[in-house]
């Protein structure tokens, strides 16, 4: 079978991507703790991993990025208020672009195919989750290990994203619910780091608007 490296953030996006995929690919997961305040979601990331009986998880820890974004961004830093709609201070600077070359090294080591990350159609303001970027990225990556490749030591690598099919939250919902049942509602998105999730952020807004549309009740449990 295929092998395919997985960015499994823990999150809504994510474990239903990796639902999406799991037919066609042997899967191995990667979770970043890059700082975030949201380290609830590593947590959900490891629980989703055994649920899906990953070949492979790795959790790496790079929470140096966190000096580096200083207060440049609300997921990383305490010092602004967490908004319940999109604001530009949500994104974290080119994130996806360190996530996905760690991610496309690794591929590369294991021979697999395809780098898939959860960004899907709903995340249109955010610019490393567009498939202009992806393909760009894609390109520059295997560019980077072309005498590999064109050696038939490596695989050239896909970089794969639930957007760049339209595929929005809400079909990953429906296909997510059908392999993952009940535990679909223990997956985190939200941006802060309570006992529960906080109901409020953009992205727990988000969470809640696409489960509406599936018409799935929404079982997640949310501190309002």
């Amino acid at each position: 079978m295929k092998k395919a490296v997985i960015i499994l953030s823990g999150g809504l996006d994510s474990a239903c991507m990796m639902s999406y995929l799991k037919k066609g690919y042997q899967l191995y997961g990667v979770t970043f703790a890059y700082g975030q305040r949201a380290s609830q979601e590593i947590k959900a990331a490891k629980r989703i991993a055994k649920l899906l009986k990953l070949k492979e998880h790795k959790i790496l820890d790079i929470g140096f990025m966190k000096s580096l974004y200083g207060e440049s961004n609300v997921l990383t830093s305490t010092k602004k208020k967490m908004p319940s709609t999109f604001e530009y201070s949500i994104v974290v600077p080119i994130r996806n672009a360190v996530f996905l070359s760690i991610a496309t090294a690794w591929a590369f080591t294991l021979n697999a195919e395809l780098v898939a990350y959860g960004a899907q159609k709903g995340d249109t303001q955010y610019p490393d989750c567009r498939p202009k970027f992806t393909r760009k990225l894609e390109a520059a990556l295997n560019q980077g290990e072309i005498d590999g490749i064109k050696k038939k030591i490596r695989h050239k690598i896909k970089i794969w994203s639930p957007y760049s099919e339209g595929i929005s939250k809400s079909d990953l919902i429906k296909t997510g619910h059908k392999v993952l049942g009940n535990e679909i509602f223990k997956t985190w998105s939200c941006y802060l780091n309570l006992k529960v999730q906080c109901g409020k952020c953009e992205s727990c807004n988000n969470r809640k608007k696409a489960f509406l549309k599936t018409k799935i009740i929404d079982q997640t449990k949310y501190n309002n």
